[in-house]
């Protein structure tokens, strides 16, 4: 990707026909089942399984999903955030919203594996399950309806390719990841290391948790370690990402400039960042699919059939006149 590009867009291509169905969908209205009629006339109900506080990102999703699901579109949601990122209190919302008798249940999983009993239950019950963002491991189709979330592997491919065109003769590079074990971290992983040219020296790659603090302590050992010579971080969010940023400048040293700093999420704080050149190139992943994923419980309630897997669009930044451009209107 050259430098000029403004911002460049990410979609998986076996999937583009679904999105593009569920999109419009969602946009035209006049051929969908009204949610109330669904459930004669009543509100639909909706289990929300949710992460919750989580950054900037999930603040804005969870957020969006709220807004998206209201007693004016036809819903009435049940938010049920876990509790400090606890996957046992989720499971445990998970099966009161099955005895609840709910109509549809919302997942954003905080962890991978463990679910098959819950989804087990929920199928014998009928009711459909929709994940939001984060898939489950093993992915069994059988046991939920769709999953709707942007395509990991291929924001982190874009990232890796942006990295190669920056730096042809290779460079020295840090890896700072979300909790271990998560299909986010693992999609993420994978589509940066299928995609990063070989002649790049990976000298690190450690967990930060998503956090701006944690992404600091971490990478200044890091640069300490390696006497300064780190010349490329790809932080697998915006927080961790503004994390190493601070880390770079209390090394003395510019970001952007001896550091370049790719990051995911595209929050405004990210922007801002790029804008003023304290990172180099940030990956959109787009949050804002509540239309979606009302579309997808709508035609699931109406037995009609639903993709698997929808991935949402999402676009990357890389240059400061990009952000800058995008600040005015981003809405998270």
């Amino acid at each position: 990707m050259s430098k000029s590009t403004k911002f460049r867009s990410i979609a998986g291509l076996a999937l583009a026909g679904a999105v593009a169905i569920s999109l419009a969908a969602c946009a035209g209205g006049s051929e969908s089942t009204d949610a109330g009629a669904v459930a004669g006339g009543e509100l639909v109900t909706v289990g929300f399984v949710a992460v919750g506080p989580e950054g900037g990102w999930r603040t804005a999703n969870e957020q969006n999903i709220q807004d998206s699901f209201s007693k004016d579109n036809g819903f009435e949601l049940k938010y049920a955030p876990a509790t400090n990122g606890d996957q046992n209190s989720q499971i445990t919302a998970f099966t009161s919203f099955i005895d609840e008798g709910v109509d549809v249940i919302l997942l954003s999983a905080t962890e991978a594996t463990g679910w098959e009993s819950v989804l087990e239950r929920a199928k014998e019950a009928e009711i459909p399950v929709v994940l939001l963002d984060r898939g489950i491991e093993p992915n069994d189709t059988e046991l939920y309806t769709s999953r709707i979330a942007p395509d990991n592997v291929g924001i982190s491919a874009s990232a890796a390719e942006w990295a190669n065109g920056q730096f042809p003769d290779g460079a020295n590079y840090v890896v700072l990841e979300g909790p271990p074990g998560l299909s986010v971290v693992n999609d993420r992983n994978k589509g940066w290391d299928e995609t990063i040219d070989a002649n790049f020296t990976k000298l690190e790659s450690q967990s930060a948790n998503w956090s701006t603090e944690e992404a600091k302590s971490v990478f200044e050992t890091i640069l300490k370690a390696n006497n300064n010579n780190v010349q490329l971080v790809f932080a697998q969010n915006d927080e961790m990402g503004l994390g190493v940023a601070l880390a770079v400048e209390e090394a003395g040293l510019t970001p952007g400039t001896d550091v370049k700093i790719i990051t995911i999420d595209g929050t405004k704080a990210a922007l801002e960042a790029l804008a003023a050149g304290r990172l180099s190139f940030v990956a959109e992943y787009n949050p804002l699919f509540g239309d979606t994923a009302i579309q997808i419980v709508k035609d699931a309630l109406a037995g009609n059939s639903v993709e698997s897997e929808i991935v949402v669009p999402s676009v990357t930044f890389d240059s400061p006149e990009a952000a800058a451009e995008a600040l005015p209107t981003r809405k998270f």
